[in-house]
């Protein structure tokens, strides 16, 4: 297996390099090959090296995969032969456009003219950009002088958008060997420096607001002349006016004008405010009235309106009764206060959290300086019903699943959600007693009810008071059954969960107040429980998640999104995830018998477990970016549960998301050595849990061509237990040895992103490897010609869908 992917490498190799960049040019082109710009002193660097038209082709030993693939696509591209198809299923259309003019409601020929509009849309993409394989790839960047002298332009535009009004840009083009280099040359001069900043207007409401917010000006005496901070300025002067009751007010009315001294190369800088076409002033604005309307499906149900008036909110029902009390927790305008756009626009985004209605319009109407708003909603979809059939695969063989889930939404008329799932499945499991391949079979079903407030006992005041924090109280009783050659396991569970966000929806916050669970066992075979009982003797506590157990535990959660993490498009951003647990807490209120004490029938535990998570994702242009991410945690039984976890609470290192060199939850824990088989390899056929987890990784991810991307990865990172463990030697936690511990595998990742699904591919070894005796623990050099994926087990593929961290 190994070999031929090896043989595919090497062949996918020879193709690339074998492909000339410049082959099949004519007389006279140039393939751009490298862009230089020479000159930058105090300018950014990254983006000017953005503003050039051409970029040269992404290349690998001197040839572009990008242009292989596009070429191998263009050998079997006949664009006449589009364009002809083109034209004739354009002419069709037209004939079935005509014959609908006649029978505008005939079912069949509204078929055929969707089918023919996506047809046309198809051919006319393929006319544009070629066909499939060509769009996978990319066209040779050929030298155009046009291009060249649109990037010059660019370039002086930038520059003087930034200060620099004396600069010069200029270029030039050394050709070789049909490869054109293109250098352009840039002399910045001295940047022009504000001088002073001066507000003209003859409304004193809005200097003295100016005034007051000064300190947030993107304008300041001896800052960079910088265009882009005029247009932040403007951006921020308009949204101050419009929270202060200018409802009025836009931009258009913000103009600059710049006094430029060229001697001392400084700009003083007026900014004006213009009086509005239609009155002497710009005017406050005043909410008079408020009116909530829900409206109906049709005016046939004009009659079945319910009127109710709550906290100077006018509502108007359709048919079911809506509770006035909850939607006017998600209304932050209020009568007799100035306008506020971002009260309106924060109303509309509450009420659609909800989950309630269809689509939130919010409108005003004017009279005088007071202003009449108007909420208009319909209601969406009481019942919903999604089902899915599929297959899933765990382990060996892949079998069917079932699920549906059903959304009542406004079940007790107070906005609550009623969800119902169910789901259940059939797969080919190996047997842990290597009694070959067996029929599983799960099923599974929970009820959840969501609150959109806090449900807190005595505290009358907290609907209105945290309305904007978008809040719910989330409740759910489920029931899990599995039935395996090895054993039947029922599982039932019940939480109460309370989730709330800041008003910017930047920090997210999470408390499960009551998570409980109860399991049993009811069959266990003889031969599976040996085995657990042998993997407890090697470290392994999966015995206790096969015993009758009551499991309970309060945890929180928050969750700090800087500049949207996640969207992998645009400006650096980071995430933090704190998460504390405390388990067993209920049992406190009760006298439970320890773990340690014979005769025990109900597996209790207690527990603290801990974990801080950081990533941080940084471009260095539109096509590379780094991504890292730093994650530790620890866990701590104490009590009656005698030094044990639950099974699921334990952390484990190693797999897709972890160090990727090791199989999942394979790694360590510490320096402890696992089985060797009978050629002397590891056996990692058990996994290895742990109360404390260290890991970083660092990705380098760069776009290759079409939906192609690549990455080089470093991951650093080991488990550990707290305190010593007599069957696993040399994993517990010790400072004076923890750094020498941490293993490190390093590899290549490919990515497959398609926008709503990304598909990826990590190939990674291990460079230092915990587990061998100090001074043997650099395995890398394993790795050569002879051995391109070093011995045995040292070379780990992980798939996994979206990117690992």
């Amino acid at each position: 297996m190994k070999s031929s992917k090896y043989i595919l490498f090497i062949a996918l190799l020879g193709i690339c390099i074998g492909c000339s960049l410049t082959k099949d040019l004519q007389e006279g082109q140039y393939a751009v090959y490298e862009n230089n710009i020479e000159g930058i002193q105090k300018s950014e660097k990254d983006e000017l090296y953005g503003l050039i038209e051409q970029e040269p082709n992404t290349r690998f030993l001197g040839s572009s995969l990008g242009v292989t693939i596009y070429r191998i696509g263009r050998n079997f591209y006949d664009s006449i032969k589009v364009a002809t198809k083109l034209e004739t299923a354009e002419e069709k259309l037209a004939a079935i456009e005509s014959a609908r003019d006649s029978l505008p409601e005939d079912k069949k020929l509204r078929k055929k003219e969707d089918k023919l509009n996506s047809k046309i849309e198809s051919l006319e993409k393929k006319l544009e950009f070629g066909n499939a394989v060509m769009r996978t790839g990319n066209p040779l960047v050929v030298l155009d002088s046009a291009e060249t002298e649109t990037t010059v332009s660019n370039l002086k535009g930038y520059l003087a958008n930034n200060g620099f009004f004396d600069s010069k840009v200029g270029f030039e083009v050394e050709t070789k060997k049909k490869k054109a280099f293109v250098t352009y040359r840039i002399s910045e001069g001295a940047p022009y420096i504000i001088d002073s900043v001066y507000t003209k207007s003859d409304n004193p409401e809005i200097i003295k607001l100016l005034k007051q917010r000064s300190e947030d000006s993107h304008l300041s005496e001896g800052d960079l002349y910088i265009q882009d901070n005029i247009v932040m300025e403007r951006n921020r002067i308009e949204e101050l006016l419009k929270n202060n009751g200018f409802y009025m007010f836009s931009k258009s009315y913000i103009n600059y004008i710049a006094y430029q001294d060229t001697a001392s190369k400084t700009i003083d800088l007026e900014q004006v405010i213009q009086k509005p076409t239609f009155t002497d002033k710009h005017e406050v604005y005043t909410i008079d009235s408020i009116v909530f309307r829900i409206n109906p499906p049709s005016n046939e149900f004009a009659d079945r309106r319910v009127q109710e008036r709550f906290r100077d909110v006018n509502f108007s029902f359709y048919r079911d009764r809506y509770s006035a009390k909850v939607l006017a927790s998600r209304i932050f305008l209020e009568t007799g206060q100035p306008y506020s756009r971002t009260a309106a626009i924060e109303t509309q985004r509450q009420l659609s959290n909800l989950d309630l209605f269809r689509f939130v319009n919010i409108t005003f109407d004017t009279l005088g300086t007071s202003l009449n708003a108007n909420i208009f909603t319909q209601p969406n979809q009481k019942y919903q019903l999604t089902n899915q059939l599929g297959m899933t695969i765990t382990e060996q063989l892949p079998g069917p699943f079932f699920s549906t889930s059903l959304r009542n939404r406004n079940f007790f008329r107070a906005g609550e959600i009623l969800e119902f799932n169910f789901r259940a499945g059939l797969e080919g499991v190996a047997s842990a007693t290597g009694q070959g391949v067996y029929q599983s079979s799960e099923v599974s079903t929970g009820v959840t009810v969501i609150f959109p407030r806090f449900l807190i006992p005595f505290a009358p005041g907290s609907l209105q008071k945290y309305g904007r924090y978008n809040p719910n109280t989330r409740t759910r009783l489920s029931y899990i059954y599995t039935n395996r050659p090895e054993y039947t396991r029922n599982a039932v569970n019940g939480l109460l969960s309370y989730t709330w966000a800041t008003s910017t929806n930047r920090i997210h916050y999470t408390l499960n107040a009551a998570d409980i669970s109860y399991i049993r066992t009811p069959k266990l075979q003889q031969e599976f429980l040996d085995i657990l009982e042998d993997l407890q003797n090697e470290g392994n506590n999966l015995i206790w998640s096969f015993l009758p157990s009551f499991i309970s535990s309060i945890s929180g959660q928050t969750v700090i999104n800087f500049n949207k993490y996640g969207d992998f498009t645009s400006s650096k951003a980071s995430l933090l995830r704190l998460f504390a647990e405390s388990g067993g807490t209920s049992l406190n209120f009760f006298d439970v018998r320890s773990n340690s004490e014979p005769g025990i029938e109900y597996a209790n535990f207690q527990w603290v477990k801990t974990q801080i998570d950081f990533r941080r994702y940084y471009p260095l242009d539109e096509d590379q970016k780094f991504a890292y991410r730093l994650n530790f945690g620890w866990a701590r039984p104490y009590g009656v549960s005698a030094g044990i976890l639950p099974y699921e609470k334990y952390f484990f290192a190693g797999g897709g998301t972890s160090v990727r060199a090791w199989q999942a939850r394979r790694l360590g824990p510490g320096s402890y050595v696992p089985e060797t088989g009978e050629g002397g390899e590891y056996d990692y056929t058990n996994e290895q849990p742990a109360e404390m987890i260290l890991e970083s990784m660092l990705e380098y991810r760069r776009k290759l061509v079409g939906y192609f991307d690549m990455a080089l990865f470093v991951d650093v990172g080991n488990s550990w237990v707290i305190g010593y463990d007599a069957a696993r030697p040399g994993a517990d936690f010790r400072y004076d040895r923890f750094y020498k511990e941490l293993a490190v595998g390093t590899g290549l990742g490919l990515r497959m992103d398609f926008d709503f699904l990304v598909v990826r591919l990590d190939l990674a070894t291990k460079a230092v490897d915990p587990s061998k005796p100090e001074g043997q623990r650099w395995v890398l050099d394993n790795i050569n010609f002879k051995r391109p994926f070093g011995v045995k087990g040292q070379t780990v593929l992980n798939f996994g869908i979206g990117y690992p961290f």
